[in-house]
């Protein structure tokens, strides 16, 4: 079916199959534009030998390095193709034990992720929920992220991240170890079609807490919603509208159900290959040391830095490229 086709307007998932030729649209440009750097190359590279003009060497060099910059998008584009990967992503971050220490890192997390999506064109990103600690940090929040390919960048770094320092906010100085978990979905779109009985959730209304002013603070507009089958529990308090926050809700907790799905078939099927891996607190995916030295290490890919500072302010690009081929 063409695009110009009018009875394409008539379809539910219109909307999926739109972006689907504008990601195949870009995969193809993307693919034409390597060709044509390589062919830039390798006449620059035939200029020097034939003139032995070695002052194109360093123009040669920045070409070849942008050539296989592109050449690693797509390759890691054709990484991401699993039916969910172009989706955008719910990010749920949980402080674990240990109250204000737990706390601190759940935001710390927060912020990683927020700074990651700054670096990134064409990237929204919205907070639909958050509980503040008593003392400092996060108990809990979830973050949306708008962006192709959001789910598939993403969706390792589901786990429980380990954290090691010396306390801000123990008085003698000692070394803890905290723990938060992250839980990454996708939010499902119209050619995913999930179907939930009504008499299978139980809406509860709240007063929202945190930024919107009065507003926010003197009605019920904040929502939360219970899978009462499986127990899943989704909120949103985003907006001022409680009809806005219920639908916004209702998208969340089909979201989840996918992803629980999803998580379901590759638990099947790490049994029949006896590779089973426990998806819960246990499942630590990433420690983050920074004393007595600096390290962070991916537990699964093996990948490390020391770049501690770098990667808590936004720089995860080379653990989410590692986490594609694991």
């Amino acid at each position: 079916m063409k695009s110009s086709d009018p009875k394409i307007w008539t379809r539910t998932d219109a909307k999926s199959i739109f972006q689907e030729i504008k990601n195949i649209e870009n995969k193809i440009n993307d693919l034409n534009r390597l060709e044509q750097l390589i062919k830039e190359n390798q006449e620059i590279y035939n200029y020097i030998l034939e003139n032995n003009d070695l002052s194109l060497l360093n123009e040669l060099d920045q070409e070849v390095k942008l050539t296989l910059k592109l050449s690693d998008k797509i390759r890691y584009v054709n990484l991401l193709n699993n039916e969910a990967d172009h989706l955008n992503a719910f990010i749920e971050i949980h402080a674990g034990a240990g109250g204000t220490e737990s706390q601190d890192w759940a935001e710390m997390l927060q912020r990683m992720y927020l700074r990651w999506c700054d670096t990134k064109n064409n990237c929204q990103v919205s907070l639909l929920q958050e509980m503040r600690g008593e003392e400092a940090g996060i108990k809990s929040c979830t973050l949306k992220v708008s962006m192709n390919y959001s789910y598939g960048w993403l969706k390792a770094e589901s786990g429980i991240h380990r954290l090691v320092r010396i306390s801000p906010f123990d008085s003698n100085k000692r070394r803890h170890t905290s723990f938060a978990s992250v839980w990454v979905y996708p939010e499902i779109d119209d050619k995913i079609e999930i179907d939930i009985k009504d008499s299978d959730l139980r809406i509860d209304t709240y007063r929202a807490s945190g930024a919107g002013g009065q507003h926010v603070n003197k009605t019920d507009s904040a929502v939360r919603i219970t899978h009462l089958p499986t127990n899943i529990v989704v909120q949103c308090q985003s907006d001022r509208s409680q009809h806005k926050n219920r639908s916004n809700a209702l998208n969340m907790i089909k979201s989840r159900i996918y992803e629980t799905e999803i998580q379901k078939r590759k638990e099947n099927e790490n049994i029949k290959n006896k590779e089973k891996k426990d998806i819960g607190w246990g499942n630590q995916i990433r420690s983050y040391v920074l004393h007595p030295y600096k390290l962070i290490k991916d537990l699964r890919s093996g990948y490390e830095t020391s770049n501690v500072n770098d990667i808590l302010d936004g720089k995860i690009n080379d653990f989410l490229e590692n986490s594609l081929t694991l």
